[in-house]
């Protein structure tokens, strides 16, 4: 049977798996050796780009670790809704002289999900998680046959208990605050801008009544304090993306660090403009200009921008970027990743004692 995931680290803190190349061995590695969860992000990569990874991060850390996959998606259905869309990023293209990507229904659906799947059954990893869905029974039984924890990212109560009858034995709940892309199980373009989502300690309550697997929680957390309302809530381990990302070992680009606390950028959307799907950035020119008119098309948006995002990182140019950032970004710190986990939990430990803030030196 797989450990449990509270057994796999001393402290109840998850790095989460920030995919493009944020979450990478080295800042795993460093979570894990200060007593955190440390993930990979395996979207985006290749099967076998995964693989590597895998190695590079058991070769700096003996302990336990967890990778994430993306779930597969629905080929494009609106292809005409994408070509409008390349039409209006016509300029964009010009303007960082590089060309948009090309629009495949089929492309890039299944995010070598399959592959992936052999190789971390052959080679089992501590933990997998799933984004963007809900795997079948089957896949659950064959990772638990391995002894592999496994964990799926849900946004509503209803998801959970699907992931729950599914074979899944751990959740992790996305509130609304989380940076980076939803994890919901269906993307619904009629739910944009009606303020559906639920905050992070609403959702936590109502996932816990309606589940009996432990719960991660997720979203907008940067403080040990943040970490013990989300354990009294009911959550047996909390996840933290934004607060990771800028660490020195993170591999998020540099402007992307230094605009999390760059006064220009003042909040945090939800948008399309980036990758079809909804995803939690920092408010920039591209977002304001092309977040009104992005389609549902995730990931033929994604790949069709991709292009654009790596050109304007080039050019230095963070107004073009995908500035993923949860609400609290503002609270980010720099410091190496080990200290932050020590220091994150030094701050829960003091938040659970009612000692007065900062009483256990965790902000010093």
């Amino acid at each position: 049977m797989p450990t449990a995931l509270t057994d796999l680290c001393r402290h109840p803190i998850v790095q989460a798996p920030m995919a493009g190349g944020v979450a990478c061995p080295e800042l795993a590695a460093a979570v894990c050796e200060a007593g955190g969860l440390g993930f990979l992000a395996g979207g985006y990569k290749t099967a076998d780009g995964m693989y590597q990874e895998i190695k590079q991060l058991r070769g700096l850390t003996g302990r336990p670790f967890g990778v994430n996959l993306f779930m597969p998606q629905s080929a494009l259905a609106d292809v005409a809704a994408v070509e409008v869309y390349r039409e209006q990023l016509a300029g964009e293209a010009t303007w960082y002289e590089t060309p948009l990507g090309e629009i495949d229904p089929c492309g890039g659906v299944d995010d070598g999900y399959e592959a992936k799947l052999a190789i971390l059954r052959e080679d089992p990893v501590p933990v997998v998680s799933f984004h963007f869905g809900c795997p079948s029974r089957a896949v659950f039984d064959a990772f638990a046959e391995v002894g592999t924890a496994t964990v799926v990212t849900v946004t509503t109560a209803a998801e959970a208990q699907a992931a729950q009858w599914s074979g899944a034995d751990a959740v992790c709940v996305q509130g609304i605050e989380a940076g980076g892309h939803q994890g919901t199980h269906r993307d619904d373009p009629q739910a944009d801008g009606t303020g559906a989502g639920i905050g992070l300690l609403s959702l936590v309550a109502q996932v816990h009544e309606a589940v009996q697997i432990p719960i991660i929680a997720s979203g907008g957390l940067m403080r040990g304090s943040q970490i013990a309302a989300v354990l009294a809530a009911g959550a047996s381990m909390a996840q933290l993306g934004t607060a990771f990302l800028v660490t020195p070992e993170s591999g998020a680009d540099t402007l992307h660090k230094q605009a999390l606390t760059n006064p220009l950028f003042t909040r945090t959307e939800l948008t399309r403009a980036f990758s079809g799907r909804p995803a939690r950035g920092l408010v920039n020119r591209f977002l304001r200009e092309h977040g009104p008119y992005a389609p549902a098309a995730y990931p033929a948006v994604h790949h069709l921008t991709s292009g654009l995002r790596k050109a304007a990182a080039k050019a230095g140019d963070a107004q073009g970027m995908a500035l993923w950032a949860g609400q609290g970004h503002r609270m980010a710190r720099e410091m190496p990743a080990g200290r932050l986990v020590e220091v994150l939990a030094d701050e829960l430990d003091a938040a659970r004692a009612g000692l007065p803030r900062g009483a256990a030196g965790a902000t010093s």
